[in-house]
């Protein structure tokens, strides 16, 4: 254990065995660029997702589900810490030797969790700072396994020596590297059998997995057992299996009789990569993908499961994000908040079906290292004069090929009905001034505190990142 969490478990006074039986345990699967309509229960095509249609069933359905930012390193930095991404001073997708990572003085939710007892994992992509300081056994979790960023930063990428130069993709079991340019179809699986030993190994005690899969990211890989099993070629084939693993985590559960005391998130990143085409998934009709602060990067899928807890059936149209999942798994676990300040709330209420609850009145769309581009109430969104990459002028790749990419500029503030208008194409800020008014005051509130590069904003509450030793 290092000096961080001796120190935490000294100040919560608990251990393991001084725990009553009565405890949540708690599995975040993150995905990785799969978009809103990914799956069977939202309209897929071509492919069935039963097992996460099951959640899906069974559980709350969150439509307005933000990341943190539509990138997939500050995505994932926001969902562990609790914290809008550039607070704690995180932008992009650090690659290989990047000289940056999760801070030090940031609590992760393995962190929080410690505090009260819990055993951790990471099973998949970190994409947190690849150095040692960075990687999970330094920041709250005991076991790891997985890749320590994207897994199309390797040697085999298609623009490998016109764009990029990426070295050996190493794969990490804790601090160590055990292999390069591990064969990907296996990835999956892998983590899926991974985390399934770990529920039987802890299932006398709290654990939290973070299932982060690395599909379906390009490049798209699968094993033999669903090749070629979807009418949607690969990416149908890839999707089939990673629902296959969720099936496998709840069996797990079922067998080992725990699944009345756990807490199932399934979410992803950011929205699809849509200029990959037939390898990139559906933002199901929303405006833009990944990397772009218009809900087809932003807005994510996201289904919770508590046997028990959630409602059968139940569909949440409230505004929510993956920043509020430290705070929840905080309030369910009864674990102290970090001392410093974060940006998520509590959404147990959602999760419970607690009539009128709205734990979250407003997010903030901050892209880049602190470009303030929109605000939204959950049902107006107030989008800035800012330059953004779109996937629509030209024709998608095909086949693991990139498609062309270029850039537009929104010249003047546009404001979207999301309740009669969730692909953000009428501008309807004339005919609301009230409601824009209000939504310019929470993003000056923001900017006075996190600052806003667009409008030269300095701001005062952001924090440093982790910087490499």
């Amino acid at each position: 254990m290092n000096s961080k969490l001796m120190f935490l478990a000294a100040a919560s006074g608990l251990s393991v065995t001084g725990l009553a039986a009565n405890y949540t345990n708690f599995i975040i699967i993150n995905l990785d660029d799969a978009g809103y309509g990914d799956f069977s229960y939202n309209g897929a095509y071509g492919y069935k997702t039963p097992n996460i249609d099951r959640m899906a069933a069974e559980g709350v359905r969150f439509t307005h589900f933000l990341a943190g930012q539509p990138i997939s390193g500050a995505s994932r930095a926001g969902l562990l810490t609790g914290c809008y991404p550039n607070r704690i001073g995180f932008a992009g997708a650090p690659g290989p030797g990047s000289d940056y990572g999760i801070s030090p003085d940031e609590m992760t939710i393995g962190e929080l969790l410690k505090q009260k007892g819990y055993s951790t994992a990471v099973f998949g992509k970190w994409h947190l700072g690849d150095a040692k300081q960075f990687l999970p056994l330094q920041n709250g979790f005991d076991e790891y396994y997985g890749l320590p960023y994207s897994n199309d930063m390797w040697p085999f990428h298609p623009q490998q020596g016109e764009v990029f130069n990426f070295p050996d993709l190493p794969t990490y079991d804790g601090n160590e590297i055990i292999g390069y340019n591990t064969d990907q179809s296996q990835f999956t699986t892998d983590y899926t059998n991974r985390t399934v030993n770990f529920i039987k190994k802890n299932k006398n005690k709290p654990f939290f997995i973070y299932l982060a899969h690395s599909m379906p990211h390009v490049p798209l890989a699968v094993s033999d057992k669903f090749k070629g099993k979807s009418e949607q070629g690969l990416y149908g084939d890839v999707m089939m299996e990673l629902d296959w693993s969720v099936g496998e985590v709840l069996k797990a559960l079922r067998e080992q009789g725990l699944e009345e005391n756990t807490l199932i998130v399934l979410t992803s990143d950011n929205g699809p990569w849509a200029n990959y085409g037939n390898h990139a998934g559906s933002a199901g009709g929303l405006r833009e993908a990944k990397a772009t602060t218009f809900d087809g990067g932003n807005r994510i899928p996201c289904v919770m499961y508590w046997k028990g807890t959630t409602q059968p059936g139940t569909t949440c149209n409230k505004l929510a994000s993956n920043i509020d999942l430290l705070p929840t798994l905080a309030d369910i676990s009864g674990a102290p908040l970090p001392q410093r300040k974060i940006d998520g709330v509590s959404i147990l209420p959602l999760i419970k079906g607690e009539k009128d609850a709205n734990p979250r009145e407003s997010f903030v769309y901050y892209y880049h290292k602190n470009d303030l581009e929109a605000v939204t109430d959950g049902k107006f969104k107030l989008v800035f004069p800012h330059k953004y990459v779109t996937y629509g002028a030209y024709v998608p790749g095909n086949d693991g090929q990139p498609g062309d990419l270029t850039n537009l500029e929104l010249k003047k503030a546009e404001m979207y009905d999301l309740r009669r208008d969730p692909g953000e194409r009428y501008d309807v800020i004339s005919q609301y001034p009230e409601e824009a008014a209000k939504l310019m005051k929470i993003a000056d509130d923001m900017r006075k505190d996190l600052g806003d590069n667009l409008t030269r904003v300095k701001g005062t509450g952001r924090r440093e990142p982790g910087k490499l030793k």
